[in-house]
């Protein structure tokens, strides 16, 4: 199955909740109307695409019907598709240079551990040589479900003690990335946002060791957000960027919720590009993000009908 099916598969339940009760309004509403308009804004904000998202979606859509003097609700469908395309922005190509170091956080819960090893998985199939750190060293566990994950994807891994100092971890893995000749370190870090300070000084201490080991190395920070917490994964985005200036999004648990709008409100409110999406249990199942495949595949696939 080709990604651009997995991922209709993976949104049925949003494209169900979006798309079929699109699709019912429009043909309820023969003539335009702002009822219309306000329906369809419902349908927006159920899928969690966001109250502000939504009502410039909708604003945007009454005035393309005022423009072109679209009479009545047959071509909405494609217009809102166009609108919804135009919002999320042209694909950024999204290029990892080696050698690279990423950061990865995220509160508990959310598959953090499972999207490193996915990383890991999609990285090595590229040829590249991955290496993670397990330096989120204060979760119980923690360092070994991710030694888990690194056998499945046959990379390396650099770990501690549990409790033993992130930092140190961090330097023993960089190291060990130079003296390898590793082209991506991959490292866990903690996600405990009830003490910013804290977080920030964990990794502002990280940040100092790879600038001093690898002054060389290409730095990311992706926060692992869960799609199935809707808004609240807009709020942890926010707050995790004026934290630790997240540079990137995994958004995973797609498959599992009706919320998958929730992508368009992060990209578009918070203005932090979307760079994986996870759509399935399976090590392939996390995949690039393209904002114009994602929206496509929220629709039905004739748009014309």
């Amino acid at each position: 199955m080709g990604f651009f099916n997995k991922l209709k598969s993976g949104l049925s339940k949003t494209r169900q909740q979006f798309s079929a009760r699109t699709a019912d309004v429009i043909k309820i509403f023969s003539k335009i109307d702002e009822a219309l308009f306000e329906e369809l804004e419902e349908v927006l904000i159920m899928s969690d695409v966001g109250f502000e998202t939504s009502s410039e979606i909708i604003e945007r859509l009454r005035q393309k019907v005022r423009e072109d003097k679209i009479r009545d609700s047959g071509p909405l469908k494609e217009a809102l598709f166009e609108i919804m395309v135009d919002i999320m922005g042209a694909d950024e190509e999204y290029m990892i240079n080696a050698p690279a170091v990423i950061l990865v956080t995220g509160v508990n819960g959310v598959g953090k551990t499972t999207s490193i090893g996915k990383l890991a998985h999609y990285y090595k199939a590229q040829g590249k040589k991955v290496i993670l750190a397990a330096a989120d060293t204060f979760r119980a566990a923690a360092a070994e479900q991710l030694e888990i994950w690194a056998k499945r994807a046959g990379v390396d891994i650099i770990m501690q003690k549990e409790g033993s100092d992130p930092a140190s971890v961090v330097f023993d893995a960089v190291s060990a990335a130079k003296s390898r000749n590793a082209d991506i370190l991959i490292c866990d870090t903690a996600g405990r946002l009830h003490n910013k300070s804290n977080l920030m000084n964990e990794l502002a201490k990280m940040n100092k060791i790879i600038d001093r080991e690898l002054p060389q190395a290409q730095k990311e920070v992706l926060l692992v957000l869960d799609a199935t917490t809707g808004q609240n994964a807009v709020s942890q985005a926010k707050s995790f960027s004026d934290a630790v200036g997240v540079t990137g999004i995994v958004l995973t648990k797609l498959d599992g919720t009706a919320k998958g709008g929730i992508v368009i409100a992060i990209k578009k409110e918070q203005n932090i590009p979307v760079r994986f999406i996870g759509v399935g249990e399976g090590a392939d199942d996390l995949q690039p993000f393209s904002a114009a495949e994602f929206v496509k595949a929220l629709f039905d696939d004739d748009l014309e009908n």
